[in-house]
């Protein structure tokens, strides 16, 4: 399967019918500041390099952000923090992101979702993840990448889950209860020396919440980029 062939199956799923009633009310009625826009209301696919080292992994679109635009991180407060922190690290093209045609290309990094679909409140409930996480999962595969950057808790969680559920015994595997999430703590995924190497960053997410309230400042954030490439260098 490739790319283009996932997310055309993304794009038709209706896995889970809270979300898809919430996304497209929520397309339907619009914020009035985008009254005069067409909503995407669609499950929001991943984006960026597809041949990425780096693989950034959020939470769930929101209901006037990724469900308006249909771009990660596009037309919200959390992009808005987040690509001006890739531009500075040299991840992304420009360092705003307003719609998927203002001509933003990532560079050796791919984005996406735990939650494909805009949830109420910003949470998808446990099944809602569980419906979404193999999406991730062939991603992660199709695109290989070394570093994986969580962004949030969550998809702290959601990256150990994938990778403990397709543990083999062909390589040492971190289990959940290993490896315990704190803002830019880093830790190794796999320690076989056959295998490709992963690594695992955590960083808080970059939500109004934490960065209005300072409990994640641009200089934090970039220790994490900052970080990342030391990794791709070793």
């Amino acid at each position: 399967m490739t790319l283009d062939e996932l997310n055309a199956e993304l794009l038709s799923c209706r896995r889970c019918p809270r979300l898809v009633e919430w996304r497209e009310k929520m397309a339907r009625e619009k914020r009035r500041a985008y009254r005069d826009e067409e909503y995407w209301g669609k499950p929001v696919p991943g984006f960026g390099d597809a041949q990425a080292r780096v693989f950034v992994v959020g939470l769930a679109p929101g209901a006037h952000g990724s469900n308006r635009t249909g771009r990660q991180f596009t037309g919200d407060a959390s992009g808005d923090f987040l690509y001006p922190a890739l531009h500075r690290a040299g991840f992304a093209s420009q360092p705003g992101s307003a719609s998927r045609a203002d001509g933003l290309t990532l560079c050796d990094l791919y984005t996406a979702p735990v939650c494909r679909c805009a949830p109420p409140d910003n949470k998808p409930t446990p099944e809602e993840m569980r419906n979404c996480q193999p999406y991730l999962a062939r991603e992660i595969e199709l695109i290989q990448p070394k570093v994986f950057v969580a962004l949030g808790r969550i998809a702290f969680d959601a990256v150990l889950r994938i990778f403990a559920a397709k543990a083999d015994g062909s390589s040492t595997v971190i289990r959940p209860s290993s490896a315990v999430f704190a803002h830019n703590a880093a830790f190794r995924l796999n320690t076989d020396p056959l295998n490709t190497e992963h690594w695992l960053l955590a960083s808080y997410h970059p939500s109004r919440q934490n960065t209005q309230t300072g409990r994640l400042t641009a200089e934090m954030f970039d220790q994490v980029w900052m970080k990342a490439r030391q990794i791709l260098d070793t």
